[in-house]
């Protein structure tokens, strides 16, 4: 064995072994409850735009991109602009012609503004429309054509039934070996006050269309592993790995 197998079979060993480590879980949960109470993921932007991920998702999304190295990243949910930045410059430093595709029912004037305005606009693609609307399911198929390996991340409305619709819509789109990231997962694990005057909330958000999806299709996994390594997430269950 090398010094870089050895290596990674030590980070290996030491992931699963949070799993069972019950004070770290304790506390990964109790600093989740606190910081999303107080809009922690709020505060982080990526190349001059607000991203709102947890910095440790937007780390899992790196190696995502990095290992999958996709020629096309969907995102369905905009709002500032920060994941598609990120998404594009990551595809910039993996050269080639990969393209970011983002869609939101309700592009704001001054996030549009200042998205074209960005270096990093010459690798992405809008659409104004509900992600869900048959047109805009057909336009993002279409501009998916040809593409060989597709990475898609869920992030708009969180009600299971809008999320569970997306899956159904975009599911068909990922490649082996590739996934589909659905965010914010963890509205299930937090208290009821947190999505109080929210159109979604416990038996009703992105995890549940996740377990939902799942029941239906055996082209995808819940990769565990991700979030034992990130203990801090805002995804549980909800990083998808194509396996056909």
């Amino acid at each position: 064995m090398d010094k870089i197998e050895e290596f990674q079979m030590e980070c290996a060993d030491r992931v699963n072994s949070y799993r069972s480590d019950k004070q770290l879980q304790r506390t990964s949960k109790a600093f989740l409850e606190e910081s999303i109470r107080t809009k922690y993921s709020y505060n982080f932007s990526w190349m001059g735009r607000p991203i709102i991920q947890y910095p440790q998702d937007i780390i899992a999304m790196q190696e995502i991109i990095w290992n999958v190295k996709p020629d096309l990243v969907i995102e369905t949910g905009i709002a500032h602009g920060g994941s598609l930045i990120f998404y594009a410059s990551m595809l910039e430093l993996l050269g080639g012609e990969g393209n970011v595709l983002g869609i939101d029912i309700d592009i704001r004037e001054h996030n549009r503004q200042e998205i074209e305005n960005h270096p990093m606009l010459k690798r992405i693609t809008m659409i104004e429309g509900s992600s869900v609307d048959k047109s805009v399911v057909e336009k993002v198929h279409k501009y998916a054509q040809g593409k060989k390996r597709v990475l898609v991340c869920l992030d708009s409305l969180h009600t299971q039934d809008h999320v569970l619709q997306e899956l159904e819509a975009y599911s068909s789109l990922v490649t082996r070996g590739s996934y589909c990231v659905v965010f914010d997962t963890i509205v299930e694990d937090l208290p009821d006050e947190y999505s109080t005057n929210r159109p979604w909330g416990k038996g009703n958000n992105p995890k549940t269309a996740v377990w939902k999806f799942l029941k239906s299709t055996d082209r995808f996994v819940i990769d565990k592993v991700i979030e034992n390594k990130l203990l801090i997430t805002a995804c549980p269950d909800g990083y998808l790995k194509c396996l056909q």
